[in-house]
């Protein structure tokens, strides 16, 4: 990837991946929502921001017949944009990915071919949503988000569209107040996980730096979030799917996950037990199948009661 130009305003560079890719179905988890404060899709392209080491960075991708345009504003225009080809999906493998036994996913990924499995290099900005999200519907979870980032942010460097802001660091995250964290509906549990997460976040980048290959590094990273209280393997995988591109993520203790692998699979939901022996076959690439499955659009019927949407702001 070579810079074709470099300025004050910013850094632009051209992208031609080996593999197919489409930006919204690789980008497509680091959403957050629609209008999220660090992640927007425009008629042009996707905006995104990053609180990368070496300050923040806004960072714009336009998909083009002869490759991908980017370009990058802030302290951290140069990392965001060395790391395009790993949030694009350039370490992300499906060679060796055998679906044979599936004429349902097999279609699928014929379909998908441009669905690569990302690797945004940030492990605690994924960690603090995916502990919002915790036990909560996205409404919520997002919701929280939007507030606690744009009110403790900074906004975006270069032309990023209004409202987009670089999420606040890990010292930022641990000096808001309880009442702030209460007033954007966020409950003292998962507030305080994300402020013990928020001491250790170094250690935590680390991770991303162990030399092994992507699968066993993800393994290694999620046995590390694992070990800090409140964060279990739901949220270890929430994280190490975006961050780390973990080719084998299983988000186990979905409300939703559960049910659609088994509809998918077999026309019934299913529980969680049931769900990983349907993927047992696809160990080691289970975040593949999963982003497969999602992509079929095949869902559980909507019935009975709904999660109701808690008010923790009464309290």
């Amino acid at each position: 990837m070579d810079t074709l130009a470099a300025s004050a305003v910013g850094l632009r560079t051209r992208y031609a991946p080996v593999h197919p890719v489409s930006l919204s179905k690789t980008l497509s988890l680091l959403s957050r929502g629609g209008d999220g404060p660090c992640f927007r899709r425009t008629a042009t392209g996707v905006w995104l921001t990053f609180r990368t080491p070496c300050g923040p960075a806004t960072l714009f991708l336009d998909q083009r017949s002869d490759g991908i345009e980017v370009a990058a504003w802030g302290e951290g225009a140069e990392w965001a944009l060395d790391g395009v080809p790993e949030l694009l999906g350039s370490r992300d493998n499906w060679d060796d990915l055998d679906l044979t036994a599936s004429p349902l996913l097999t279609e699928v990924r014929r379909r998908n071919q441009g669905l690569r499995l990302s690797r945004n290099r940030l492990v605690f900005e994924m960690l603090v949503p995916a502990v919002l999200e915790q036990k909560v519907t996205v409404v919520e979870a997002w919701r929280a988000w939007r507030i606690l980032v744009r009110g403790h942010g900074e906004p975006a460097p270069g032309p990023a569209p209004d409202g987009m802001v670089v999420a606040p660091s890990a010292d930022t995250w641990r000096l808001i107040p309880s009442w702030e964290w209460h007033e954007a509906g966020v409950g003292p549990q998962r507030s305080e996980t994300a402020v013990r997460a928020s001491r250790v976040a170094e250690a935590l980048e680390r991770t991303l730096s162990t030399g092994e290959d992507v699968l066993r590094e993800s393994v290694t990273a999620s046995a590390r979030l694992q070990s800090l209280p409140g964060i279990g393997i739901w949220t270890a995988a929430e994280v190490t799917s975006r961050a780390h591109g973990n080719p084998d993520a299983v988000s186990v203790g979905d409300y939703h996950l559960a049910s659609t692998v088994g509809m998918a699979l077999t026309g019934s939901p299913v529980d969680d037990d049931a769900m990983l022996e349907l993927l047992a076959p696809w160990e080691g690439q289970r975040q593949r199948v999963l982003r497969l499955i999602l992509a079929s659009g095949i869902r559980k019927p909507r019935r009975g009661p709904k999660i109701t949407i808690q008010d923790h702001r009464r309290h």
